[in-house]
């Protein structure tokens, strides 16, 4: 019997022959898959079922070309993937944990079996406006399907222990991560770190982000003869999640946004800096040995930071959806149908992922921070030693950060993630590979069957639009034909 390779021998030696420009990002209990169109959001209910929402891509490629420039794109894609994150994140929270007073789910369903939809409505997608002002597509898609293990579905292991996510469920459903009000006490980093529930309340966070819709009006009359004719709730008036009069708003998300980035600015260059300028001394006295230490103090904060969040429950189940995000496309490179059998074969490592991006970020950086000139400018200005000469260094890092970005961006996903075969790829990949044992876990195949539903929604768009461009091209084959029997 032949030794079993490793998942990054695997991922290096088993990549599929039909590349695809389709990534995604793990999310809350969730997927998000992003396409040459559109990007779709699969998440996990509390009741068992999949939500899956999906927007339009704008890329305004025609309006603003530059920013599809070389260095100039990966800047452009880095802030993209950041705001559809968080436009993700938001979904993704609203219906793995979002709950009402009462402990029922806060989207309007009817009192169905598991297994018959429990959507409200005619079963026509709800439509709401994207932020660009693109229509978007929400909908609950059926339960797990029944060739899934039943402890996947019932969100228990094999073992026939609950699973974290069964865990995070009954503690919103138990009050454990209840509000600060329904509690009556003072939030406690020590006693509420990890609670999601009390964590958003503690933070001023809006939980309550639904999506605008409803049934067709054609359809309105089915509403109410589902399971046996109960009535639904009445549905009370919703806003979009993104809507400007949104309790959680446009100007929330852009906060959150600022903070995250200022929080990372400060924890992956200002305390590198900080900590290199005391132990190697001022910037310009060993310019080198100060710009390898630094990197290497980047290098080792992001990896405890990433293996500290790891040890936390609702993390793990996230690296686990990371983990099925990977499968799933492994299985679609290697032209297999998108089961949760098929995709589970496959490691859960990947060439393409974004975490090779992050690691070739830190690396390109040292380099290009030893060949800038800060020496030059230090000694034009007269920056004396001390406090005024560490913030010059610290500016000039955050000035280049959009530089470096592109670099990495052209050497990880458009060189890299072209040519996988080369052997110099693997090398450059290799740190990047390294840090996906951190932040993937095998999945189960309920976690699978969400990536697998945010990934159909991209690919259904992707042969929509192939097909249609394939048919307008027979129409203008068939203008001259009809132009010169016209004549």
């Amino acid at each position: 019997m032949g030794e079993e390779k490793s998942d990054l021998s695997r991922a290096f030696s088993e990549d599929g022959a039909r590349k695809t420009h389709v990534g995604g990002q793990a999310l809350i209990e969730g997927i998000m898959m992003r396409g040459k169109y559109n990007w779709s959001v699969a998440v996990r209910e509390p009741a068992g079922g999949i939500y899956v929402e999906e927007h339009d891509l704008a890329s305004g490629r025609a309006k603003n070309g530059w920013l599809h420039w070389p260095l100039v794109r990966g800047c452009r894609a880095l802030v993209e993937s950041l705001v559809l994150g968080f436009k993700a994140l938001e979904i993704a929270a609203e219906h793995a944990f979002a709950e009402d007073d009462s402990g029922e789910a806060a989207a309007p369903t009817c009192e169905t079996a598991e297994g018959t939809g429990g959507a409200c409505g005619s079963g026509s997608p709800a439509r709401t406006d994207s932020p660009l002002g693109c229509p978007a597509r929400a909908e609950l898609a059926p339960g797990p399907s029944r060739s899934l293990r039943p402890e996947a579905v019932e969100g228990v292991h094999a073992g026939g222990e609950p699973s974290d996510a069964d865990a995070a469920v009954s503690d919103v459903e138990g009050g454990t991560g209840g509000s600060l009000a329904d509690e009556g006490k003072g939030f406690s980093w020590k006693d509420d770190f990890g609670r999601p529930g009390t964590m958003m309340d503690a933070l001023g966070a809006q939980t309550s982000l639904e999506v605008v819709g409803g049934p067709d009006a054609e359809g309105s009359g089915d509403a109410d003869a589902l399971d046996g004719g109960r009535p639904c709730a009445a549905e009370p008036e919703k806003k979009s999640f993104l809507d400007e009069e949104a309790e959680f708003g446009k100007g929330a998300m852009a906060v959150s946004m600022v903070l995250g980035l200022v929080l990372g600015v400060v924890l992956f260059i200002v305390a590198p800096a900080f900590v290199t300028n005391l132990i190697v001394g001022e910037y310009d006295q060993n310019t080198v040995l100060w710009n390898v230490v630094d990197g290497l103090l980047r290098v080792a904060v992001f990896v405890f930071y990433l293996w500290l969040i790891g040890r936390m429950a609702e993390i793990k189940r996230m690296f686990g959806y990371h983990g099925a995000e990977h499968k799933t496309i492994h299985c679609y490179e290697h032209g297999l149908p998108l089961t949760p059998e098929n995709a589970r074969s496959f490691p859960r490592l990947h060439v393409r992922c974004g975490t090779a991006f992050l690691i070739m970020v830190m690396i390109i950086a040292i380099l290009v921070y030893t060949v800038t000139p800060i020496n030059g400018l230090i000694a034009a200005w007269g920056v004396p030693d001390g406090a005024p000469k560490l913030a010059l260094v610290i500016l000039v890092r955050i000035l280049l950060m959009p530089v470096i970005a592109g670099i990495s961006y052209e050497i990880t996903v458009r060189w890299a993630g072209s040519h996988p075969e080369n052997p110099l790829v693997k090398v450059v990949l290799w740190p990047g590979m390294q840090m996906q044992y951190l932040t993937t876990n095998e999945p189960d195949d309920g976690q699978i069957e969400c990536a697998i539903a945010a990934m159909q929604r991209v690919l259904e768009r992707e042969e929509a639009e192939a097909a249609g461009a394939a048919d307008a091209r027979k129409g203008e084959e068939g203008d001259p034909g009809t132009a010169v029997s016209a004549a």
